[in-house]
């Protein structure tokens, strides 16, 4: 794997978290430079790691980095709150 070089402008990751009953639900999505250009979002439930998604950006355009970032964590906020939402009960 070869290092490419980093954007001019590196692209602002996105933080979100909410209260899910007692515990904290903290999404956190950060784009890397290197050893290739990725973005990753990891969720934490209580400070503890709970899942991690990756999405190679090696072959975005460098003026759509911040654009992608911002879709990919809001889909997995969206993708989260579904999910919570159905494990919900119904009144």
């Amino acid at each position: 794997m070869t290092d490419v070089a980093p954007p001019r402008e590196l692209p602002m990751g996105r933080l979100d978290a909410f209260d899910v009953g007692t515990k904290k639900l903290t999404i956190q999505t950060e784009f890397f430079p290197r050893p290739t250009w990725r973005v990753e979002t990891k969720v934490y439930l209580a400070g503890a790691l709970k899942k991690v998604y990756t999405e190679d950006l090696s072959a975005t355009p460098e003026s759509d980095l911040q654009r992608f970032v911002n879709e990919f964590h809001q889909a997995k906020l969206d993708e989260i709150e579904a999910g919570l939402r159905k494990t919900q009960p119904q009144q």
